[in-house]
Parts: structure tokens; sequence; C-alpha cells
């Protein structure tokens, strides 16, 4: 690997990605909505920034946007607490904020080697892996992030045979932000998280494009 963007690059695991990479000498591109005004909500945004790196091909597109807790709304224990306006902007950013990635970034992929694209997922986007209900607002624009990467790498298998699309679950990172909803769940940090998830990128093969993996290589369920 010699070229990687890293978009989200100010929080944990996206600022750890971006230390991991460039210790191992990758020229790394990163932006942020803090530092560079990269605001996935907002198409034009996303189309600007994709614009002004039009000359780059990269080997490694990493989104490691997301947000759990947005505009201090908190997640729904029981359907009683749905709130729309909340429920939108989990989509906004979560999922529709994705599928701009793709549509915008996913072209600056390298046509030589193996390039990927990866986006933060979690597992609790997993519909097959739902036992306990509740945070149906991120839950739901988590899974609908994975169709979104799902569906997208069936066209990117035409259009750059060589590219891998894929969902990674980070682990339950340990931020300010986790140590209230980890609960039992074991943590790691944000560098064990970042080690981890490069070590998987390194073993995706464009046979496994589409898929929807853990911070351990190991295949989540729909």
């Amino acid at each position: 690997m010699e070229k990687a963007l890293i978009l989200g690059a100010s929080g944990g695991v996206g600022a750890a990605l971006v230390d991991r990479l460039r210790a191992q000498g990758v020229a790394v591109t990163s932006l942020s909505r803090s530092g560079d005004g990269l605001d996935l909500t907002r198409p034009d945004s996303v189309a600007a920034h994709a614009r002004a790196l039009a000359d780059h091909r990269f080997d490694l597109i990493f989104n490691a946007t997301g947000a759990l807790v947005i505009d201090g709304r908190q997640p729904e224990k029981t359907m009683d607490a749905l709130d729309p306006e909340a429920m939108a902007a989990h989509f906004a950013l979560n999922a529709t904020g994705v599928a701009l990635v793709i549509r915008h970034f996913a072209p600056l992929l390298s046509r030589e080697g193996r390039p990927v694209l990866a986006s933060l997922s979690a597992r609790v986007g997993s519909i097959g892996d739902n036992g306990l209900g509740g945070w149906v607002s991120y839950r739901a624009a988590k899974a609908a992030q994975n169709q979104i990467i799902r569906t997208a790498s069936i066209e990117w298998r035409r259009r750059n045979p060589r590219a891998v699309l894929v969902a990674l679950h980070p682990g339950t990172v340990a931020t300010p932000l986790t140590a209230k909803y980890a609960g039992r769940h074991p943590t790691i940090t944000p560098d064990e998280s970042a080690r981890a998830l490069l070590g998987v990128i390194e073993t995706l093969t464009p046979e496994d494009t589409g898929s929807f993996r853990d911070w351990k290589g190991q295949i989540v369920p729909w």
C-alpha cells in the first residue's frame, strides 16, 4: 500500500488509522468535518472534497465517520422513544453519507493492485445478530449502510474488478462516548482497533467484496 485516504480522520479510529499508516510509510490524505469541513450529510461538501482530489488515486479509502449520538439525542431504548427527526439524522450520516462517499470517492480507487474502500459499520447493524432490540435508528441506519455497500460492490465489480468494497465492525472501541454504552462488553483502544482493521484489510481479495466483517476478520451475519 502506497497511498491512503482516511475520511473522519479526527475521530478515535480515524486518527489511529492515520498514525499507523504513516508509521508504515504510507502517504496518507486525511479529511474530517472538524479539520476540513467534510460533511457527509451535505452532498455538495462530499462532491467538492472529491473533486479536489480528482488527480489522485488511492490503494485504500477508509470511511471512519459515523455517530451513535447526534445532536445530543441518545439511542432509543424502546419504540416509544422513537423520534423521526433523530432517525432521519442517523440515516443522513450513517447510510446516505456512505452512499455519497462511494459515489464520489470510489472513482479515486487505484486500478492497479487490490484497492479497498472500507467503511465503519457496527455489529448492531446486523439484522440476524439482533437479540436485544432497542437503538432502532442507529441499527437501521447501519443495516442500510451494509446494504448500500453490498449493492455498490456489485456495480464496482464491473467498473473496477480489482476493487474490494467492505463494511467493517471495529470492535467496541474505548472512547468517552462508548464508556457510557459498553456495559460488560470488553473494549479495545482505538490503536488496537486500527491495527486489527488494517490486518483484516491486508487479507481481503476481490472475492470478498461486498462482505461485512468484524475486526477479527470474521463474517458478521446480515
